[in-house]
């Protein structure tokens, strides 16, 4: 590959997570002087734009669990409560900007305008979708409009990102850590021509690690093969979505990918390089790594559940003994101690002693 790619190989996070440690906003944090609490901030923007409040709220919860980052981008180039993007694919956040007429610095810094910025973009993508003003009401009939918001271009990465928006309509969210109350109500996704899409969890399972499933990055960004023997695995933080990120990874003009991704909620475990290719996740950890990126941003302990830690665990330890690798903090590392790497990820709130406990037991 080119001298520019193999730069560019630095995983989700890099330099980014540094900021985040430092200055990461929590949704718990008092809003600024004059801004709406971000509970008002959702009710004003589902009120103007016609959209569900509940349903922006899931949305914005799926995306960031509700925290702006302080305007600091995710690994795809989005900000803000609601993810707006702006990246040569995407440009919701410039979208945005049109419709409200707010500022792009105050969409990416202030929660009211990004949250007003994801309710037109929502509403927009409800309107091309067809969604009629008799519809709107019903939260079950935005599915379309939700499943576009994310980005994707295949009929399953759509499903996924929408299925997980309408869990959180279904479950509600968590009460504590947020300043955003919404119960859980009982919804039917009208999900149209993406019932046929391969559901969440199904699919081909992966030949390296069988309960993970398999979906390939693109070519474009990772190498075929190896060359060094493959001798640790490298714990990474996505800075940003699991459906996202998965997304990313298959998109050429990422040049960055992971061997492994792994879903916050349920611990759910997608394969996207060959154990026998080289991921691009570590600049010079690449050839002998193993990189394992989990769903979530560094500065938020709420990404970091139980469900995540077994999972993984579960797959760095299969991985040590299929490659030899002993099952100790040598060998078993974070981002940000592969030497040459600026990282940060996993960050101060990853727990080793819970997450090595769980590979040695």
């Amino acid at each position: 590959m080119n001298t520019r790619k193999r730069v560019l190989t630095a995983s989700i996070g890099g330099a980014l997570a540094a900021t985040l440690a430092v200055v990461g906003q929590s949704a718990t944090a008092a809003p600024a002087s004059g801004e709406p609490t971000m509970n008002k901030a959702f009710s004003d923007a589902a009120s103007e734009f016609d959209v569900p409040r509940d349903l922006l709220v899931s949305v914005g919860y799926a995306e960031t669990h509700l925290d702006g980052h302080a305007g600091k981008p995710s690994q795809d180039n989005g900000f803000g409560v609601m993810h707006l993007v702006s990246n040569p694919e995407r440009k919701t956040l410039e979208q945005a900007a049109k419709l409200t007429g707010e500022s792009k610095t105050d969409l990416k810094k202030q929660d009211a305008a990004n949250i007003r910025g994801g309710a037109a973009v929502l509403r927009a993508l409800a309107d091309k979708a067809g969604l009629k003003a008799s519809d709107r009401d019903r939260v079950e009939a935005w599915y379309p409009a939700v499943a576009a918001y994310g980005g994707a271009e295949g009929a399953s990465l759509k499903r996924l990102y929408a299925d997980a928006a309408f869990d959180f309509v279904s479950k509600g969210i968590p009460a504590k850590g947020t300043k955003v109350n919404m119960s859980p109500q009982k919804v039917t996704p009208e999900r149209g021509k993406l019932a046929k899409a391969a559901a969440p969890g199904s699919g081909t399972k992966s030949d390296d690690y069988p309960p993970a499933i398999w979906n390939p990055a693109d070519p474009a960004n990772y190498n075929t093969g190896r060359t060094a023997a493959i001798s640790q695995v490298v714990i990474h933080v996505t800075q940003g979505a699991y459906a996202g990120t998965i997304n990313w990874f298959k998109n050429p003009e990422a040049e960055v990918s992971a061997h492994y991704v792994i879903r916050s909620s349920d611990g759910e475990v997608t394969q996207m390089v060959r154990d026998a290719d080289t991921a691009w996740h570590a600049r010079g950890g690449n050839a002998s790594g193993l990189g394992i990126e989990h769903e979530g941003f560094v500065d938020d302990p709420s990404w970091f559940t139980d469900a995540m830690y077994r999972s993984s665990a579960a797959l760095t330890k299969h991985l040590c003994d299929k490659h030899g690798i002993p099952k100790d903090r040598a060998h078993i590392v974070g981002h940000n101690e592969v030497p040459g790497n600026d990282h940060t990820d996993p960050g101060p709130n990853w727990n080793w002693d819970t997450y090595m406990g769980y590979v040695n037991s």
